[in-house]
């Protein structure tokens, strides 16, 4: 089975613009608005389309975007900045079929995600020597990625949107310096605000979900012999050693250098 990356790229407009494709698509279009709004045909209708929309449409879906000024505010300039592709084959088909894909849903722009896009878009640019499996990897690993994204557009085990995208700041940043404010600040939020609710989502600080997190992470790099305990503690976001083992003690209920120990026997 295959993922055959057809053209995929990063397109910004400042001009009115205008694309149709009402007899059907070819291929499936996959098309992320990062920048700005416009309006795109999904289910019938015009929508408008914000930061953080993600339009997935299949082969013989009518496609149709307009990006237009506003006439109520006309001296504001046209900006609307999305990254988009199309690709075919087997692989995406039985992808595409194994579950409903929505064709508008709102998603956290994650900076890892986006990455997976540049990587496609540097690998096209190569041309002749595009290497056509990695970009097929690369597809797959994507087509994996906005599927998890595009479940977690409303609820994450039944919590709002805004408690997913809370999570995953925490993920990406727990085992670096990070404060409540950003987490806050990241959903747009009152810090007061930020705390409540996701102790209301999840039962726990985010302090607690973020110790979490880096315990996981420490657990991984115990694995590697080659660093310490004490390079295992900060390089997983914990300031000092003691702190670290006081932690893992609490949640393992044996000290560090015992469950390394262990593990290495095991």
């Amino acid at each position: 089975m295959h993922a055959e990356l057809l053209t995929c790229g990063y397109s910004f407009h400042m001009e009115p613009f205008y694309n149709s494709a009402k007899s059907g698509l070819q291929t499936y279009l996959f098309r992320l608005q990062t920048e700005g709004s416009c309006e795109a045909l999904v289910d019938g209708r015009m929508v408008p389309i914000e930061a953080g929309t993600l339009l997935l449409f299949p082969p013989g879906a009518p496609y149709e975007l307009r990006i237009e000024q506003e006439s109520a505010q006309p001296d504001l300039k046209i900006a609307s900045g999305d990254y988009y592709l199309f690709c075919k084959g087997d692989w995406i088909d039985a992808w595409w079929s194994r579950s409903a894909k929505p064709t508008c849903s709102r998603i956290d722009l994650d900076p890892r995600l986006i990455s997976l896009w540049r990587q496609m878009i540097l690998e096209k640019r190569r041309m002749e020597e595009e290497n056509v499996e990695l970009s097929g990897y690369l597809l797959q690993a994507l087509c994996v990625s906005l599927e998890r994204a595009a479940t977690e557009t409303f609820t994450l085990q039944g919590r709002p949107f805004t408690g997913t995208r809370m999570k995953r700041f925490i993920e990406a940043h727990a085992t670096a310096a990070f404060k409540v404010e950003d987490v806050a600040e990241h959903v747009g939020l009152s810090i007061s605000r930020a705390v409540h609710l996701f102790k209301e989502y999840f039962g726990k600080t985010m302090i607690q979900y973020a110790t979490e997190v880096r315990l996981t992470s420490a657990v991984e790099r115990m694995r590697d012999g080659s660093m310490s305990l004490e390079q295992i503690a900060l390089s997983c976001g914990f300031g000092s050693y003691p702190y670290f083992h006081r932690a893992f003690k609490n949640r393992f209920g044996i000290s560090p250098k015992t469950y390394r120990q262990q593990m290495h026997h095991t």
